[in-house]
């Protein structure tokens, strides 16, 4: 905090007696009323004499506490000066001015000055030399109070020289974490995003104030799956496992009315901003400010080219305050000049033109496409046509782009080829970056790993630098030509990955890659999504990935090696790790009793559960039970064992013809009979409860009616041996009868 330096005066007329000379019962009780007006339900101490203090209780009752600077709005006094000043202010009467002139007139002597060394910055008249002392006495104990916090954030922000690492100070908690686990962190601190006020919250509220916020949020529920907005970029937390499906109304839609414009703004810019902030941060920390801010200086001539596919405007917002923070920076170290970052092309696809005027409010020097530009079927021009030209124009490569849920509307996987190879086509052969952000679910996360895997077997050169083709057998008509590039993040390994390593929809996955990020909601926001009162923290999940293309990845390790130094710990290394080497937590960890659980994405393509146990290190054991889920994890483990992935049980594969699966029979011999049972023939149909029991009672009724049906069988042989029998020993039998009788 700055020293504020301030000088004072103030005049006063003395209307009333000093305190000693008030006796009669008439003053009492009017300097009573006062300090009940002035000071509220407060007193400042050994403000009211004996006499006065007993009429005061008797009439008001006991005062609640002793009055504080903030009771005379002295603290807002004080923020609102501008570069530590203050101005010169003048306590005098406020009574007429007839009144006034007297008191002037009367005598010069009662006029009092304030003293210099104690600034007296208070929003408030004083009306006798009482309410001066008082007032004088609060502004000396907040000054005071300000004093000592100068002091101790003093203290605090210069520590001795064996608190500083390697030139980078860190304050407060953030000096217990490690270096490599500060450099590590997925989220900054504060872990909540705030939007750009002027930039952003303003021009929106001004725009939606025209609009009725019940018929906004009746128009954003139904573009946006009921309520709660569960197919917008934020889902809410009891409607994650419902259905898995891409936004409900994307911006590169054309025809938008009214009321669905103003409900894509309230309901979908916000989250969409928060997430691809996230992202850019992650970004700009795995590659380094040097990329970034290299560019900057050079100005106009290193300007970047942003392109926004999906985000309508809110990830070239977010863009421009990765910007903004860069340039303060240069700024700081005296490297640049001037208020604001040079100018760099932006530009969104938006297909409704209503959407795209709301758009503009808050967008300045925009170009708006209304569909993204397709080179992979455009073919060159020049001597084709008379008014071609001789030099055919170039095409627009970008630096940056950001497609946000694009790939999930797509149903079709020859669709999702056709955006890719369209994106892929318009990007910066020189450093490009591509971020690719889908929902969270397992639908979007197959939908972001299908191009991740893509990107990585069909345009990207290997680790090894040998391309999958061999160069005899390469044909352009079928191959594309691969160049060097690497994935920037969340991933660490540059293979398969490991939640994808069957390309494809699975049933019942349960491990999907995804983060999470909160972010400060704002007002026409909270409107449209409900909730309660004074809840306005929101959080977004998605699943992303972000690829470079031109330059490989910077280290040289090999997953296998990369995967066991991180294992064996960088705390006390005099190496200094590669970030986009060491293992992410993709899961929050787990904390136990004396140890800590972490679940991780290794660099050799594997999900390992790493455990570090209190007696491992102690640095180690308070960095991972302060860990978040997204961090990069540098401090080793003791034990790690491999986590089995569920990944669900792929895709079921059925009979052609019918679209069902063909009837499995048993057949089983008994009693000399041949008998025959379906195997599957509940599997085409919901199962009925109880079913399990019907078929055991179905079993024994049919096991019954065997065994009656063999005892038949056996009574009627018996009863035809009897029949031949008598048939050929008649005497024999008659004479046995007569015996018998």
């Amino acid at each position: 905090m700055h020293d504020r330096s301030f000088t004072s005066s103030a005049y006063f007329r003395v209307d009333e007696p000093t305190k000693d000379d008030i006796k009669t019962p008439d003053d009492i009780e009017r300097t009573v009323r006062e300090a009940a007006e002035r000071w509220k339900d407060t007193l400042p101490k050994d403000y009211l004499g004996p006499e006065e203090l007993a009429l005061y209780e008797r009439l008001y009752g006991p005062p609640l506490r002793e009055t504080e600077p903030e009771d005379v709005g002295i603290p807002a006094h004080a923020d609102m000066a501008e570069d530590g000043q203050f101005e010169e202010v003048e306590y005098e009467t406020a009574d007429d001015q007839a009144s006034q002139d007297q008191a002037t007139a009367s005598a010069e002597g009662a006029t009092l000055e304030a003293v210099d060394q104690a600034p007296t910055y208070v929003d408030a008249v004083a009306r006798n030399p009482r309410e001066h002392a008082a007032l004088l006495k609060l502004s000396q104990d907040f000054e005071a109070a300000q004093r000592k916090q100068r002091e101790r954030e003093q203290s605090a922000a210069w520590p001795p020289e064996e608190e500083w690492d390697d030139g980078d100070y860190r304050s407060g908690q953030r000096r217990r974490f490690h270096r490599h686990t500060l450099q590590g962190h997925f989220h900054e601190s504060p872990v909540e995003i705030l939007l750009p006020k002027e930039h952003f919250v303003e021009p929106i509220r001004e725009l939606l104030a025209r609009s009725n916020p019940g018929h906004v949020k009746t128009a954003a529920e139904e573009a946006f799956g009921g309520r709660g907005l569960p197919t917008s970029p934020t889902t809410p937390a009891g409607l994650r496992k419902g259905k898995m499906v891409g936004v409900g109304l994307h911006p590169d839609k054309r025809h938008m009315t009214e009321i669905q414009a103003d409900a894509f703004v309230a309901g979908y810019l916000p989250p969409a901003y928060a997430s691809v902030l996230s992202i850019l941060r992650e970004v700009r920390r795995r590659l380094g400010s040097h990329w970034l801010q290299s560019r900057l200086k050079m100005g106009q001539d290193g300007g970047l080219s942003v392109l926004d596919v999906g985000g309508a405007g809110a990830g070239l917002v977010a863009w421009e305050e990765v910007l903004r923070a860069e340039w303060e920076v240069l700024k700081e170290n005296g490297e640049v000049g001037g208020e604001h970052p040079p100018q760099w092309k932006k530009t969104a696809v938006i297909g409704s033109e209503r959407l795209r005027n709301r758009v503009k409010v808050f967008l300045e020097n925009t170009t708006f496409l209304p569909r993204l530009p397709d080179y992979e079927h455009s073919g060159e021009t020049q001597g084709e046509h008379l008014d071609a030209g001789d030099t055919p124009q170039p095409r627009k490569q970008y630096d940056i782009i950001i497609a946000s849920h694009l790939f999930l509307q797509e149903q079709v996987g020859h669709r999702r080829q056709a955006v890719l190879n369209s994106l892929w086509s318009t990007l910066s052969k020189d450093g490009g970056i591509l971020i690719v952000i889908e929902k969270p679910h397992p639908r979007g996360f197959e939908a972001m790993a299908h191009v991740r895997d893509t990107v990585l077997k069909q345009f990207l050169l290997p680790e090894s630098g040998e391309p999958n083709v061999d160069p005899k057998n390469f044909n352009p008509a079928f191959h594309r030509e691969q160049e060097p590039g690497h994935v920037i993040a969340p991933c660490t390994s540059q293979g398969t990955c490991p939640m994808y390593k069957e390309p494809g929809e699975s049933q019942g996955r349960k491990d999907a890659c995804h983060f999470h990020q909160r972010f400060v909601q704002p007002s026409f926001y909270m409107s449209v999504v409900g909730g309660g009162k004074g809840r306005n923290q929101g959080d977004v999940r998605f699943s992303y990935v972000a690829i470079r293309r031109g330059v490989p990845k910077p280290s040289p390790l090999s997953g296998k090696e990369a995967t066991r130094r991180a294992f064996d710990g960088y705390e006390k290394s005099q190496e200094t790790p590669h970030m986009q080497t060491l293992p992410r937590l993709i899961l929050q960890p787990l904390k136990r009793t004396r140890h800590i659980t972490m679940d991780v994405c290794t660099a050799e393509g594997n999900l390992e559960r790493w455990t570090v146990p209190k007696s491992y290190s102690k640095q180690a054991y308070h960095d991972a039970r302060k860990s978040q889920w997204g961090d990069l994890w540098a401090l080793g483990a003791k034990t790690r064992i491999c986590r089995r992935v569920r990944v669900g049980r792929g895709v079921e594969k059925r009979d052609k013809g019918s679209g069902k699966k063909p009837h499995k029979v048993a057949v089983t011999m008994e009693g000399g009979r041949m008998y025959t049972k379906e195997k599957n023939r509940y599997r085409d149909g919901p199962r009925e409860r109880g079913g399990k029991k019907k078929d055991a009672v179905q079993e024994l009724m049919e096991a019954e009616e065997r065994e009656e049906a063999m005892i038949s069988r056996e009574i009627d042989e018996e009863a035809e041996e009897d029949e031949e029998d008598e048939d050929e020993f008649p005497r024999r039998s008659k004479q046995g009868k007569r015996r018998r009788r």
